[in-house]
């Protein structure tokens, strides 16, 4: 009898066992699930994120950005459901009206006269003419040989026949077949309209003239080695201002020494000088260590905007400058997230709110955008202060409220880790908001990098950081970049002193480029 009494019992433990186990494989299959399921939502945000990039439109921005609802603000956090009005402020609705933008005035005209027939002028007092329409007209390139005629005399001195030969005009890279217009053509189509050498190479054949990308490549290199002293001089000047703009994107150069060929090296952009002076300067480094940017803003004082790359602190702490952060870069994250969100979500969320606050911030900028700088000061301590406090208590509230993983939760994280950078503009009125012009000021770069793909030599990145340099700087300043390349290769070969070096900086050679717009350029 007890012993049928202690087989039950075993019996009843082997089966209250079997089912502690099987419900530890549920409860241990099911963490898995759940841990499954995020990953997937995780994957899932990433895989919109990619196709919006990809597919959607590129703009950051939407209509009435930072006045679409106001009632976010008594939201907490995004489970509160707000359905966003559709009504957009009257200034964001509106547009401009369409028609076509006038002609420049510094265009050359040529009038040409459409007469009346004779006979249909019988008897009138008097015929005049009016101008009824223009037309924008180009005369394709066109290629000749320039012949250097050299005028020599002959005297008779002391019965010895004597002969005095003009002198000759300097050429920045000495005896080559290409005049200094045919050199500021060929920096300009590839540097600035971004066209490979090899097409270059066809567009000259196909107009007679017959030059090697091999050989515009040795100019180009040889070119850069005369620029060199006016690029230093550009890069003291630009460390005269008080604030510079940096940003660095990759480049490709294929026998870069203890490099691999198809790995990344990188240009850097500088932006900065006094207001009215802007100087903007790339420079090709294989690293994007922090010696790069100590390197560059060595004997530098003052601020430095840039984005969060980690590599500009370290130079920062020790060069001493004050940080800048860049809004762009933060809205650009919540932009992300809210880019990959489900088309059929609905009500308010974190992304919208975040981008409806900073929204604000903007909207303050575009409002005091033509203040003097100590106005601008006294508006962003008056109304962006509030908007930031009020940010600032919105993230505290919502950090660690999302996966780690997801694009909302690493938004919130960079924006924290940025916090005191980013509020940083608001002590300076003559601090901008984003890095914005200096990532415009790089887009050219990234722009012909689609076209060339890639520099041979490190020589040839350190060559079109050079003249990447003059090209931007010229249009920063507002110089037509073709011609202030022609000017300065015409007077750097005479220029054998600093003094004669700094007047050729874009700003002191507007009037003298000017009238070398009116002369004859029919010899260089």
């Amino acid at each position: 009898m007890k012993s049928a009494i202690q087989a039950n019992k075993n019996e009843s433990l082997t089966a209250q066992e079997v089912i502690l186990k099987q419900q530890a494989i549920i409860d241990k299959k099911s963490l898995v699930i759940q841990q499954q399921s995020v990953r997937i939502l995780m994957l899932e945000e990433f895989l919109r994120l990619e196709k919006q990039k990809r597919f959607g439109p590129s703009s950051e921005k939407f209509p009435g950005q930072g006045e679409l609802f106001n009632e976010v603000e008594l939201a907490s956090s995004a489970d509160e459901q707000i359905d966003i009005s559709s009504e957009t402020s009257l200034e964001a609705t509106q547009k401009k009206k369409p028609g076509r933008k006038g002609f420049s005035e510094k265009i050359a005209r040529e009038q040409i006269f459409i007469n009346l027939p004779d006979g249909e002028k019988i008897g009138a007092i008097d015929t005049f003419y009016s101008k009824v329409k223009e037309e924008l007209d180009i005369v394709p390139a066109k290629v000749r040989i320039l012949e250097y005629m050299q005028e020599k005399a002959v005297f008779i001195n002391d019965g010895q026949r004597q002969m005095k030969a003009a002198a000759l005009p300097k050429h920045p890279i000495g005896k080559v077949m290409g005049s200094i217009g045919l050199l500021a053509y060929i920096i300009i189509a590839k540097y600035m309209d971004g066209l490979p050498l090899y097409r270059l190479e066809g567009i000259l054949k196909r107009y007679g003239g017959d030059v090697t990308r091999t050989s515009m490549a040795n100019w180009i290199i040889r070119l850069s080695i005369q620029c060199q002293p006016l690029i230093h001089v550009l890069r003291e000047h630009q460390q005269t201002g008080s604030l510079i703009q940096m940003d660095e994107t990759r480049i490709k150069v294929l026998k870069e020494p203890g490099y691999v060929a198809t790995g990344n090296k990188y240009m850097w952009v500088t932006l900065g000088g006094p207001p009215n002076e802007p100087v903007v300067i790339f420079d090709y480094d294989p690293s994007r260590g922090h010696e790069v940017p100590l390197r560059l803003l060595d004997g530098y004082e003052g601020y430095l905007q840039s984005d969060g790359y980690a590599g500009y602190d370290a130079a920062s702490a020790k060069l001493k400058l004050v940080q800048v952060g860049c809004w762009d870069h933060c809205r650009r994250k919540f932009k992300e997230a809210q880019s990959a969100q489900p088309s059929k979500k609905k009500g308010v969320t974190k992304a919208d709110i975040a981008l409806n606050k900073i929204g604000k911030l903007y909207a303050i900028e575009r409002e005091i955008k033509l203040l003097s700088p100590t106005e601008k000061y006294k508006q962003r301590q008056e109304k962006s202060l509030p908007i930031l406090d009020d940010l600032k208590d919105w993230m505290n509230k919502n950090m660690g409220k999302s996966p780690s993983d997801s694009l909302i939760s690493i938004a919130l994280v960079y924006m924290n880790n940025q916090w005191s950078k980013l509020i940083c503009y608001c002590e300076n009125g003559n601090l901008p908001i984003s890095n914005i012009l200096a990532e415009n000021a790089i887009r050219p770069f990234v722009i012909g990098r689609k076209a060339w793909l890639f520099s041979d030599t490190p020589k040839g990145a350190h060559a079109s950081g050079i003249f990447y340099s003059l090209i931007e700087t010229a249009k920063a300043n507002g110089i037509e970049p073709y011609t202030y390349l022609r000017y300065i290769f015409k007077m750097l070969p005479y220029a054998d002193t600093v003094e004669k070096v700094e007047a050729l900086l874009p700003w002191r050679v507007k009037d003298q480029i000017t009238a070398f717009e009116k002369t004859d350029w029919s010899v260089d």
